[in-house]
């Protein structure tokens, strides 16, 4: 059974794609008129004006695709059902961490597609982050599951790192998009869309920490630098082989 089979029942609602990452990841695109969107869950990132074919492993994810969705066909990054070159371009939208095989479903990647690889994905170099501090398992997780930067380029030759701000208003709710709303974090509906959080233990104990310094001030008074930003750099970067 697919992960997402089990924690993906309402992701199509909690993960409503960002438009302002979205024009990112469609301008990497560049001119391709076919698509292939691997790892593709609900239909996020996908271009509207293109004509795209999904491939997800879920069927609960599959099942969630708007009726004017591209078609899905079930099936995973390592074994792509396609013949080489057939398409103008491959985009992934944060999905390798679940691939059983990075270096496969890359070069599965490359092999279907005639033009630009593009993938939305998330740089696990150390880095300060408040919900670090209440969850310390979540950076040791992306450190686990999260290939480096430098792992794009010795599996798909030279490529371009482009870092994605992010919003302070994010409309997708992947682990970083409420880095300015940390209440979010208490909501378990809101937490239900985040897969790390269903890795790690003592998320009870980090919760009753953050809604204490919540709720005394603590922790505006020691994250007073983040309240007048708009967006930042929390790692996400969009990795394009050309």
């Amino acid at each position: 059974m697919a992960k997402y089979d089990i924690i993906g029942l309402d992701y199509a609602n909690l993960r409503r794609p960002d438009p302002r990452i979205a024009a990112q990841i469609h301008a990497a695109l560049g001119d391709a008129k076919t698509v292939v969107n691997v790892g593709a869950g609900a239909g996020g990132y996908e271009p509207p004006d293109r004509a795209v074919t999904a491939v997800e492993p879920s069927q609960t994810m599959i099942d969630q695709r708007p009726a004017t969705a591209a078609p899905a066909i079930q099936g995973n990054a390592e074994n792509l059902p396609f013949p080489d070159d057939s398409f103008d371009a491959a985009m992934a939208s944060l999905t390798i961490h679940h691939w059983t095989d990075h270096a496969k479903g890359l070069q599965e990647m490359r092999r279907v597609s005639r033009g630009p690889v593009v993938l939305f994905t998330f740089d696990p170099t150390p880095r300060p982050f408040w919900l670090w501090h209440y969850f310390p398992g979540l950076a040791a997780l992306d450190a686990q599951i999260m290939p480096p930067m430098t792992f794009y380029e010795s599996v798909l030759g030279p490529v371009d790192i482009h870092p994605i701000p992010i919003p302070a208003d994010c409309t997708d709710g992947f682990l970083c998009a409420y880095w300015k709303r940390p209440a979010a974090y208490l909501d378990d509906k809101i937490r239900t869309g985040m897969s790390s959080f269903h890795a790690i233990d003592a998320v009870e104990a980090g919760l009753e920490n953050l809604a204490r310094d919540l709720n005394t001030g603590t922790w505006e008074q020691q994250n007073a630098d983040l309240l007048n930003k708009n967006a930042l750099d929390m790692g996400y970067r969009l990795v394009i082989s050309r």
